[in-house]
């Protein structure tokens, strides 16, 4: 195998393991977080997850085998809509009268930090990447984790201070200001 082959296979053999920690994370935060709204999201993220393992081995069964890199891999996409505007749409839907046990906002916070280290991680990668194929798919998963991690952000801010929250992304136009 080449060594581009090689880089790739690396890359996509440590993607692999970090799309399992989140999945695995976002599995126990479903069955742990006390809200409703918290447990939606918490399983759209893991079941984004494993679409993103699917993605993963597929490419890399692919490139293991001696194909190259091709679009395959595209036809493996997420169920919803993008997560920013879904958690706008759950969280109008269920107002300001919402609380968030400790446990819930500490869940977000370890959420929020692995999809930072997988948009890291594959920003660094991107650096490295030859072929377009490639290219493509490793921008595309970090236009996904940067959905992920807005989408944990936001969602923190709304559990800390809905009235905050409201203000910042309803764009409501203050009297007298």
């Amino acid at each position: 195998m080449s060594n581009g082959t090689d880089r790739s296979l690396q890359m996509l053999s440590t993607a692999l393991e970090m799309e399992e920690k989140g999945k695995s994370f976002y599995e126990t935060a479903v069955s742990t977080c006390q809200n409703k709204l918290g447990r939606e999201i918490f399983q759209m993220l893991m079941k984004d997850e494993g679409m993103h393992m699917d993605r993963i081995k597929s490419i890399y069964e692919a490139l293991k085998a001696g194909e190259a890199w091709s679009e395959k891999w595209k036809s493996i996409k997420p169920d919803h809509k993008d997560l920013g505007i879904l958690f706008k749409e759950m969280a109008s839907a269920h107002g300001t009268e919402i609380t968030a046990k400790t446990s819930d906002l500490e869940a977000l916070d370890i959420g929020i930090d692995l999809e930072f280290r997988a948009i890291t991680f594959y920003q660094q990668h991107l650096a490295k990447t030859v072929d377009p194929m490639e290219r493509e798919f490793v921008d595309q998963m970090i236009t996904e984790e940067r959905s992920h991690h807005a989408a944990l952000s936001d969602m923190k801010l709304y559990f800390l201070d809905p009235a905050a929250w409201f203000a910042d992304h309803e764009r409501h136009i203050l009297d007298g200001a």
